[in-house]
């Protein structure tokens, strides 16, 4: 396969993922009260021993808040993307890659306090995919022999 072949499909690849992250985001937002979250709910609220209605509903409002964040992430994501490909630049793939690098060992290593092996697996899930994409493309796009196509 040739390294433009490859770049194209990855760059694809980073696109769904952004639509997946601003899915998921508007999904969160808008839907965090719905029952097919309750065990997932009750999980996280069983880890602080309160499962009070309060704690539910502090919990889902997090959770939309999260949501809301999550759409964003999926926006920015998707203008890097797009910068990136446009101008083949290794830089800002390497800075998603940081950014993937600075957040996933963080978000693991607060979850683990509190026992919360979902989110775990959530990050690390996260991680298999968009790592090595990114990482592939930022080889390509530092290496000279395809031409750009400004």
């Amino acid at each position: 396969m040739s390294r433009s072949f490859v770049r194209v499909w990855l760059i694809r690849w980073m696109y769904f993922i952004t639509l997946a992250h601003l899915g998921s985001g508007v999904l969160l937002a808008w839907f965090a009260n719905s029952s097919w979250l309750e065990g997932y709910h009750q999980s996280v609220l069983w880890r602080f021993n309160d499962l009070s209605i309060q704690a539910h509903q502090l919990h889902t409002w997090w959770l939309s808040l999260f949501g809301a964040t999550l759409q964003n992430i999926g926006i920015f994501m998707g203008i890097l993307t797009y910068l990136a490909s446009i101008h083949r630049s290794a830089f800002i793939w390497l800075w998603m890659v940081i950014g993937l690098i600075l957040w996933a060992p963080q978000d693991m290593l607060i979850s683990l306090q509190i026992d919360l092996w979902q989110h775990v697996w959530v990050d690390a899930f996260v991680l298999l995919i968009m790592l090595p994409p990114l990482i592939i493309l930022w080889w390509i796009d530092r290496s000279p022999g395809i031409p750009r196509n400004t």
